[in-house]
């Protein structure tokens, strides 16, 4: 199947081989369950209002009933990290792997229920449809090893060390005007990696004596967790909300098991593969408390050569006693947009972290929260969640901007869902309206849209190779009924960050002057482009900030900075007429990858 675009004829088939052969099976997937995905965004224009957003993403079974189950986060695979083996070699390639290490420890309405069957970020997909040497005899019988975590994406021996300097040993110098930061990622200049954080980093005394701390997230290796906490906080009490069931479920549990001081709290999900995607910390030191919006997975695979971002909160103060019910509140409303979506999961473990972040003060937050939370609403509540939530802020905090019209949306993300057979089914109707939303200004139909979004060669010349594409579950199934939206791709490029070969795990979107020199708005969120993560309207629709500036140059870091760190290049390099966008159940065997593996899903 192929179709001509503004870049070219693009070719549905098996990837680089021009054979007519049916196409390899895609393995068998859960349908991607709605849940809660609060973001972080603020409109600049306002004084002290930091510009940065953090989201989380939910995702509903066909058909389903109304729910109300939160998450924040990225797409999650679990499967594929439980059972994914080395790439398969380029037969005739040498491997520029290099030398690695030889063992790892490891009604009408607004519907946030949407069901998209090919959602781009299904949670459950086998590894079938990652790279893999030839199964083993039947015969052959594996030891089964109790303890074993799951398997490196890459294989076992994929990760190296960091270096000794790799960690903060003081406090860093970080970027306070916005609070929003990039991970270190293994194999860059150093200068790239000062001012970015890894999980030690945020989890270290250089940010407070910790005392307990919440975990949200979806992909949890348990043993690899712990080990990040230092030694001094390694056995202090750490609660895991998870949205895992059954078999899944107990498989967490087990990972636990030499781990007394972790407990679990399991996310009420009223469908039937519903999945929790929320990624975030509460952090309670003696000094106070913290809020940390992230998109990474708590994999070590997430925290390696991946672009990630996160969203760090100041250190909350404790209220004096007595305080009143308002008292802590910010500017955003951040405190109540937090405890209303904790409230959400109707989960008796957070009671506690709901009653200590009552008498925190979180005034000094300059970010909005935009939670997700599947279901279906009318009336009011069609703007309390989702990208109408996101309308409303954008309506309420935002100025109009002379000729807006050539202001154009950028969206960056890692996972594709399905659009519908043109762009006036979702994106460039009700989607593109929320993103072209500058105050009170009218519509304007024929604002630039361009969606980043990597690339074939984007991945195969990536610090991880071919595996990268794990990450990046865009299925053959939904790109054959939407080939329009591919008119929109741009290449993952990040030169300026020195991020160019880590592929993102990170989602973004933003409004950016026609210069590429000003953002109107900025949101960092782990909500990818699909229905299923931002809702979407049903039946007939019946549902003083200034700009600033973008850093051409974000490392080393300032942190006195006006500019704001954009993750990847401005403006976005258009594909060429040879680039594909990376399809992860399809073959590449034409080329082999940075280390030497193509890719052929089974």
């Amino acid at each position: 199947m192929s179709q001509d675009s503004h870049h070219g004829k693009w070719t549905i088939s098996s990837s680089d081989d021009d054979d007519d052969e049916a196409l390899p099976p895609s393995g068998t997937h859960r349908p991607a369950a709605s849940s809660h995905s609060p973001h972080l965004s603020a409109p600049p224009s306002v004084p002290k209002l930091e510009p940065v957003s953090a989201s989380v993403e939910v995702k509903p079974e066909p058909a389903n009933p109304p729910v109300s189950s939160l998450v924040i986060g990225s797409e999650a695979r679990q499967s594929a990290a439980k059972s994914q083996v080395n790439p398969v070699k380029y037969e005739t390639g040498p491997s520029l792997a290099g030398k690695r290490k030889k063992e790892v420890s490891d009604g009408s309405g607004w519907a946030l229920s949407d069901s998209d069957d090919d959602d781009g970020d299904v949670k459950g997909k086998s590894a079938s449809n990652l790279p893999k040497r030839a199964p083993p005899s039947p015969k052959a019988k594996k030891p089964k090893v109790e303890s074993e975590r799951p398997p490196s994406p890459h294989g076992r021996l994929y990760y190296i060390d960091e270096p000794d300097d790799f960690f903060e040993s003081s406090i860093p110098c970080l970027n306070d005007t916005y609070r929003f930061y990039l991970n270190k990622v293994t194999g860059l200049d150093r200068k790239y990696n000062s001012g970015a954080l890894h999980i030690k980093d945020i989890l270290s005394p250089l940010f407070g004596t910790l005392k307990e701390s919440v975990q949200f997230n979806y992909c949890f290796d348990i043993s690899w967790m712990v080990n990040q906490f230092p030694p001094e906080f390694r056995d202090r009490p750490v609660l895991i909300v998870h949205g895992d069931k059954r078999e899944a479920k107990a498989r967490l549990l087990q990972q636990a098991q030499p781990f007394p001081h972790v407990r679990f709290c399991q996310a009420k999900l009223d469908i039937a593969f519903g999945t929790h995607h929320t990624k975030m910390m509460l952090l309670w030191y003696e000094e106070g408390f913290r809020v940390v919006i992230l998109t990474s997975n708590l994999i070590r695979a997430d925290w390696y050569q991946k672009t990630q971002g996160m969203w760090m909160s100041p250190l909350f103060p404790r209220l004096p006693e007595g305080s009143g019910a308002s008292a802590g509140e910010s500017p955003t409303f951040f405190k109540r947009d937090l405890l209303e979506y904790l409230a959400s999961y109707r989960a008796p473990e957070l009671e506690d972290w709901i009653q200590r972040i009552k008498e925190h003060d979180l005034s000094e937050t300059r970010v909005y929260l935009v939670g997700s939370t599947p279901g279906r609403y009318v009336g009011s509540d069609m703007e309390r969640w989702g990208h109408l939530r996101l309308r409303k802020l954008l309506y309420e905090n935002t100025e109009p901007i002379p000729g807006d019209e050539r202001w154009p949306v950028i969206g960056q993300f890692s996972s594709i869902g399905s659009m519908g057979l043109d762009k006036t089914k979702w994106l460039a109707g009700e989607f593109q309206r929320t993103l072209t939303t500058l105050g009170k200004s009218s519509l304007r139909s024929d604002t630039p849209v361009h969606l980043l979004y990597p690339s074939v060669e984007d991945v195969r010349t990536s610090l991880e190779g071919y595996p990268a594409g794990g990450s990046l579950p865009y299925s053959i199934q939904t790109a054959q009924k939407q080939l329009w939206l591919h008119s929109y791709f741009h290449r993952w490029k990040a030169d300026t960050t020195g991020r160019s070969h880590a592929m993102p795990h990170i989602k973004t979107y933003m409004r950016a002057s026609p210069d590429f020199t000003q953002l109107a708005w900025f949101l960092v969120t782990s909500a990818n482009l699909s229905k299923a993560a931002w809702g979407a309207l049903e039946k007939s629709n019946t549902q003083d900030m200034k700009t600033f500036p973008v850093h051409t140059n974000p490392f080393p870091v300032s942190s006195s900075s006006s500019a704001f760190p954009v993750p990847f290049d401005l403006p976005p390099t258009c594909y060429s007429p040879k680039d594909q966008p990376w399809i992860w159940n399809i073959p590449y065997s034409q080329a082999p990858d940075t280390h030497g593996n193509i890719w052929v899903p089974s």
